[in-house]
């Protein structure tokens, strides 16, 4: 018969091992379990501490100030007369490629994956036997290596200076113009160290343990991508009466037109379950997992192959109880949704496939009998004469 998908006993496996997918009943167990591994940046980089203190890389601009006690030292005359303090400013030098400054009769300082405390430590140690009670301070006249970058759907894409004290990822998406699109049309990936991640925007602003600290090095990219679900089967509303009425199904693509959704919510976006063809206990939600979600959830993963496991996911809409699981359900991107027709409809429609082919047949036969039952009357009613009289008009 017609149908717009498989019948509820064939997409639930009578032999677990014998359909190329994992069949899994929605339970509390399992939506407190799947809460733990939405995608998240927090999950994906636990590490929430501010990031370390401000290393200096090639080709940062240096500025060395040297202070000496008195006058008459190695970079003070003694004639210098009266000045406001004993310190001499070098010019302003880059890290070369080795990762060294240069300091007049101290030599090469070594700067590369030091920090500023540490570089000064090594000026002072190395003009302290020639200088009278040397001091040095070290500032960053310019900042190139500790950056940044922010792509994408920004308004001011740029590499911005890492901040010393720490900022997070949404302090650093702020300064380079916010995003462009609406807040739950726009994801945000981080790449940091190899690793890489993407969440919805709201989830930054809403779930404060995603906006986690941003450090230098790290590539944060900010794309619009509408979130979309599929929605398949016997949803929509109905009018007509019941079966073989006009079907209005809410079939398709939709948005969430939010940063996140639950299953009742996009249950009730496709048009919720069609009174007259759905069964309520058959609403199945397609997605795939990582291997590593799927082995928590107690799936034997060993048939399948590759890190992303096909499951099909079952709540039951007669279970009254089911529409609490259902708003406790996270949808994902991309996820589908298909209810299937309810058993007595597949009936219904053979039982009118029957209907049909019997009155097919039938109509040429009740056609024939009538015409000669007319012939027969016609016959018989040979000796009578049958008068028409025009109407006149106006009458």
């Amino acid at each position: 018969m017609p149908a717009s998908g498989p019948a509820s006993i064939d997409v639930a496996p009578l032999v677990p091992d014998s359909r190329p997918y994992a069949f899994v009943k929605v339970t509390r167990a399992l939506v407190d379990a799947l809460a733990r591994y939405t995608p998240r940046l927090s999950n994906t980089f636990a590490d929430r501490r501010p990031p370390n203190d401000f290393h200096f890389g090639v080709g940062d601009i240096v500025t060395v100030t040297i202070f000496e006690a008195t006058a008459g030292g190695l970079f003070i005359p003694a004639d210098a007369g009266v000045r406001p303090g004993n310190f001499v400013t070098l010019p302003n030098q880059a890290v070369d490629n080795n990762g060294n400054i240069s300091i007049p009769y101290a030599g090469v300082i070594r700067a590369k994956g030091r920090t500023q405390v540490e570089i000064q430590q090594a000026i002072v140690d190395s003009l302290k036997n020639r200088a009278i009670e040397p001091q040095a301070v070290v500032a960053l006249a310019d900042q190139r290596t500790s950056l940044i970058s922010v792509l994408g759907e920004v308004n001011r894409p740029e590499r911005i200076p890492a901040s010393a004290a720490g900022e997070h990822l949404l302090d650093a998406i702020t300064r380079a113009g916010g995003p462009k699109a609406q807040g739950f049309d726009t994801w945000v990936m981080l790449e940091r160290a190899g690793h890489r991640a993407a969440v919805p925007f709201g989830a930054l602003v809403y779930e404060p343990s995603n906006n986690i600290y941003a450090h230098a090095g790290d590539t944060i990219y900010v794309y619009a991508e509408p979130q979309t679900f599929l929605a398949f089967g016997a949803s929509g509303a109905t009018s007509g009466g019941g079966v073989g009425g006009a079907s209005i199904t809410n079939q398709g693509q939709f948005k969430f037109d939010a940063w996140r959704i639950s299953l009742a919510e996009a249950v009730a976006k496709s048009g919720g379950l069609n009174d007259f063809l759905a069964d309520p206990a058959a609403v199945y939600l397609y997605r795939g997992e990582t291997r590593e979600v799927a082995e928590r959830l107690g799936i034997d993963c060993s048939k399948f192959e590759g890190p992303i496991i096909p499951i099909i996911y079952n709540i039951n809409f007669r279970d009254p109880a089911g529409y609490f699981l259902a708003t406790n359900f996270e949808m994902r991107n991309k996820d589908v949704i298909y209810i299937s027709d309810s058993a007595s409809v597949e009936t219904s429609k053979f039982l009118n496939y029957l209907r049909t082919i019997m009155a097919t047949v039938n109509d040429p036969i009740l056609y024939a009998t009538n015409f000669y039952t007319l012939k027969a009357a016609i016959r018989g009613a040979g000796n009578v004469t049958t008068v028409f009289t025009p109407t006149p008009i106006g009458h």
